[in-house]
């Protein structure tokens, strides 16, 4: 893995987790849509990540890795997303798998994904978790109620059906674009309401 250069604008620098929850697209897309943004993109993967990734498309592991700017071990610890002094503009977890988002919760970090998390936690940078998992019991949600306390931002991938998605990768997009406007990214493949949507059909109700 080759070491990042020093560079001056932290702001277009994002950390990308992958876990094993269902829903590894989401990942797969935010990869693509830091490249269309010009977002230096470090990604980090579970092994269960890279099992899910076989179950769930036609890509290899490496070729995910592939579309990142730099990639990591999940056991390397002195990774430079591992530290507080590396800086970025956040973090997100597309697909967060419970196992992940409990491990965070706790603070009992055992891997480079859950300690570059911990890392926005205390470091106050935004941490986005796209949870993927239901139903949920109490356990899951007290983890969740734990993160909010911490800062985290709990972010289900639930689809927006008034963007009247046409495919999967209509509702991969909107989740993606929803993420990505919590750290403060404008990507252009999002809908959005009042703009995109709907704004076309206000116009017709008034005539």
């Amino acid at each position: 893995m080759k070491r990042p250069e020093p560079r001056k604008n932290e702001a277009e620098r994002l950390v990308i987790g992958l876990s094993g929850a269902s829903g590894v697209a989401y990942g797969i897309r935010l990869l693509e849509a830091c490249t269309e943004l010009g977002i230096e993109s470090h990604l980090v993967m579970t092994k269960p990540a890279e099992m899910t990734i076989g179950y769930e498309t036609k890509l290899s592991p490496k070729q995910v890795a592939a579309k990142a700017d730099y990639t990591y071990a999940i056991s390397d610890i002195a990774a430079p997303i591992a530290s507080g002094s590396f800086r970025t503009r956040g973090m997100i977890v597309a697909p967060c798998s419970v196992r992940t988002m409990s491990e965070i919760a706790t603070g009992v970090t055992t891997n480079c994904l859950t300690r570059a998390a911990d890392v926005m936690l205390k470091e106050r940078r935004p941490l986005v978790l796209m949870v993927r998992e239901t139903p949920l019991h109490l356990g899951h949600l007290r983890s969740m109620t734990a993160l909010a306390e911490m800062g985290a931002i709990i972010l289900p991938p639930v689809p927006a059906f008034y963007a009247e998605p046409k495919t999967l990768s209509d509702l991969v997009d909107q989740m993606v674009g929803r993420a990505l406007d919590l750290l403060g990214y404008d990507w252009p493949d999002m809908k959005r309401w009042g703009e995109t949507i709907a704004k076309s059909r206000r116009k017709k109700s008034v005539k």
